[in-house]
């Protein structure tokens, strides 16, 4: 199907090769630094950063450019530790009878418990939704790849918090559907990520951990 006038010119900064490399490691530079943390300081954030990288994650490639996510960002500490309460259930059982005991062995490393005051801690919880579906006047249209999107979303959303030094956890207390309720989201949507951000705690720690190095993840076809 024809759709008219659906095109605009694209608006592209073409670089010099030397340019492209300059930019390419300074951005690599930049994220190998990104550490998971647990350990955050309660002091605020400005406002205009959780917006403008939640900005950055809605520009994400989405399949048929549904755009299938949204994004609750939750300051009010009541709010968060309702929601730390029922995450800290969900991971008690997980860590004394969902999880297999290789799991419990491979996250030994982290040392890391059902408790989890980092929800407390942190200013701000960002809580990534996914669509399934879309709702229109009570109508249901389908999103497509909507897990490619959210993930290419969330990956971008972590970039763009490390790039304004904030500090971020990825975490995800399967089952999450309390997220829902707590927060009032449709039915129509999941809860895939509850990611604390602020600045990290000034005793905080990480482990001693190594990334796979670039020959163990590429592989160049020429």
């Amino acid at each position: 199907m024809k759709v008219e006038n659906a095109s605009v010119r694209l608006e592209f900064e073409k670089l010099t090769p030397k340019e492209s490399q300059t930019k390419a490691l300074a951005f690599y530079d930049l994220m190998k630094k990104r550490r998971t943390v647990r350990h955050f300081s309660t002091q605020p954030v400005p406002e205009s950063v959780i917006e403008n990288a939640i900005k950055a994650a809605g520009t994400a490639p989405s399949g048929a450019h549904k755009q299938p996510w949204h994004f609750c960002v939750v300051k009010n500490p009541d709010l968060k530790h309702k929601i730390r309460l029922a995450a800290e259930k969900e991971e008690k059982q997980n860590y004394e009878a969902r999880f297999s005991e290789s799991f419990k062995k491979d996250l030994a490393t982290f040392e890391t418990s059902f408790i989890k005051e980092f929800i407390d801690d942190a200013p701000v919880i960002i809580v990534v939704f996914k669509e399934n579906y879309r709702l229109r006047n009570g109508v249901r249209f389908k999103n497509y790849y909507v897990n490619e999107s959210i993930g290419i979303a969330s990956g971008i959303l972590i970039a763009a918090l490390h790039h304004a030094g904030m500090a971020t956890l990825t975490h995800t207390p399967n089952p999450m559907k309390f997220l829902n309720e707590i927060l009032e989201r449709p039915g129509n949507e999941t809860p895939v990520l509850l990611m604390p951000v602020g600045f990290p705690d000034e005793n905080a720690e990480v482990p001693d951990l190594k990334r796979k190095r670039t020959w163990e993840i590429m592989h160049v076809y020429e």
